[in-house]
């Protein structure tokens, strides 16, 4: 599993890095694709987002963003780990 590092400052940028990253997985055109995104609550407190794109052929992928780790996790159309990203600053996670 890949290991690196982002400097990513809003979640504007967040949602986009990751969005560029799924498409990169499987090569796949930025602009025909959307992302979805859905807040991660644990006891009533926001702890990150997850991201799911759906693809051609049935293709899925998905990231987590753990805002307390300011880590963000990608997985691939097996649910595999393939790529885990440290977060150079902590991102204000706004509603």
């Amino acid at each position: 599993m890949l290991e690196t590092t982002a400097t990513i400052l809003t979640l504007d940028e967040l949602r986009h890095y990751v969005h560029a990253q799924l498409c990169a997985k499987e090569s796949l055109l930025e602009d025909q694709f959307k992302t979805r995104e859905d807040p991660l609550m644990m006891r009533g407190r926001l702890c990150g987002r997850q991201f799911q794109l759906h693809g051609p052929r049935s293709i899925r992928l998905g990231a987590i963003w753990a805002s307390d780790q300011n880590l963000i996790y990608f997985y691939d159309t097996q649910g595999e780990r393939y790529q885990k990203v440290r977060l150079s600053s902590p991102i204000p996670d706004v509603a």
